[in-house]
């Protein structure tokens, strides 16, 4: 992530109260929070699924419906 330097923005009493960053920085970070919830995504699918089929027996059924 790129390095940057912080700018608060701060109420009367001088109290931070957000922050501003580059672009840069904030397109990095929304990329790292997607890849974490896709990350989370797949964890909780392998948690709930009850079986697993190998990708050759799905490749199979594709090209037998002559869908791949």
């Amino acid at each position: 992530m790129p390095k940057h330097k912080e700018k608060y923005i701060v109420d009367e009493t001088g109290k931070r109260t957000a922050i501003m960053i580059d672009m840069a920085t904030y397109r990095a970070l929304l990329e790292r929070i997607e890849d974490l919830e896709d990350t989370l995504e797949l964890d909780e699918a392998v948690r709930s699924a009850k079986s697993f089929r190998s990708l050759e027996d799905i490749r199979a059924e594709l090209k037998k419906a002559k869908k791949l």
